[in-house]
């Protein structure tokens, strides 16, 4: 069987300076907001190009945060809108309903499974005060045009960069760096990976972060005195450590994938089986590696029956989800295409190129003679 994503091999990759970090941790008696966190926030700021770094629970408080901080300052209130693309996980949405905004969902291009930035303007209105960027699947959402929207009509650009750890834009800057504020999740499955939950904001506004950090730690920005009705949503020392050990590996790590998705590029032949377009190397980290069948579900069966694992990268959108049912009347064609055909493949940085091979002759066998 191969496996969709094997946390196993991955984490025996580094194993050695992970189990030397988790013992350090252990022995030092120290195991929340200490040096641990305080060294790898100071790394991932400098990793990502960004002068602040606030580590969180998970990714998605890290996004809540965010809009709940510039809610305290005063940038928002409850009622105004966010633009968010219709086709994300949940978490996006969560986040900005969480703090009384109002979600306002955009199509994506199909071709290239992003924010269709061609549709952008027409969504803001004056209630509008930000756009949440989501780099889905690893892939840099981010365009000149959306840049100049959001310098236009002075809106916040949040990125979701929960799945694109690494990712850069045209200019070389990470993804993360490009807005005002990122929200980053370092659940085990992701190119970044910890041993369990934990999550980061970045940016470069010094009252954000700390007003960020407060909130993540009970409101508090001294020890017993509560300025926000805040909550505990801090990474713990042993997930700090983790991180800081894998972070000097992600680039390393995030090629070994590219090869992996230069064999399914390249090999892949099927008329049944759609790619997205295929961004430049820097441009993807290759999150998920996802596809696009009409038989998407038979498709899922056939390659099982190969030995093969896949996940589907979300079977329902958010606007058809039960907890979101003021939305389920809407037409968002492009998403409910993209939801009801996608299927993800294996893709990993332990992933053998033989493996990756024997995925694509189970493809290109697919419905062969149908």
């Amino acid at each position: 069987m191969i496996k969709f994503l094997d946390l196993q091999r991955i984490t025996q990759k580094y194993g050695d300076e992970i189990h030397e970090a988790v013992t350090r941790v252990v022995d030092s008696g120290y195991y929340l907001q200490g040096a641990e966190n305080k060294r790898f926030e100071t790394d991932y700021a400098a990793y990502i190009g960004s002068q602040y770094c606030v580590g969180c629970g998970n990714g998605l408080d890290a996004l809540t945060w965010i809009y709940r901080a510039y809610i305290e300052m005063g940038v928002m209130q409850p009622g105004d809108e966010v633009i968010v693309p219709a086709n994300t996980f949940i978490a996006s949405l969560l986040a900005l309903t969480d703090n009384g905004l109002v979600p306002v969902l955009a199509e994506p291009r199909f071709d290239t499974l992003e924010l269709d930035d061609s549709k952008l303007e027409a969504l803001i209105t004056p209630k509008t005060r930000s756009v949440l960027l989501v780099h889905l699947y690893g892939r840099c959402a981010y365009t000149e045009e959306i840049g100049r929207l959001c310098q236009k009509y002075n809106l916040k650009l949040v990125e979701d960069n929960a799945q694109a750890q690494g990712c850069r834009y045209t200019n070389g800057r990470h993804t993360g760096a490009l807005g005002d504020a990122a929200g980053h999740s370092f659940y085990p499955g992701k190119n970044l990976g910890a041993l369990g939950d934990a999550g980061a904001v970045t940016c470069n506004d010094k009252e954000l972060a700390d007003t960020i950090r407060a909130l993540a730690n009970y409101g508090s920005q001294r020890k017993y005195v509560f300025r926000y009705t805040g909550r505990n949503s801090r990474m713990d020392e042993i997930q700090a450590a983790v991180l800081d050990v894998k972070l000097p590996h992600l680039d390393e790590d995030n090629n070994a994938r590219r090869a992996i998705a230069d064999i399914y590029y390249n090999g892949i032949k099927n008329t049944h089986v759609t790619l997205p377009v295929r961004l430049e190397d820097k441009q993807n980290v290759y999150h998920l590696f996802p596809v696009f069948c009409e038989y998407r579900d038979e498709l899922q069966e056939y390659l099982k029956e190969q030995g093969v694992e896949t996940l589907i990268h979300y079977p329902i959108p958010p606007h058809k989800q039960e907890c979101y049912s003021q939305w389920s009347s809407l037409s968002l064609p492009v998403t409910e295409k993209i939801h009801s055909q996608e299927l993800s493949l294996p893709i990993s940085q332990v992933m053998t190129a033989d493996e990756a091979d024997e995925v694509v002759r189970a493809i290109n066998a697919f419905r062969k003679n149908v």
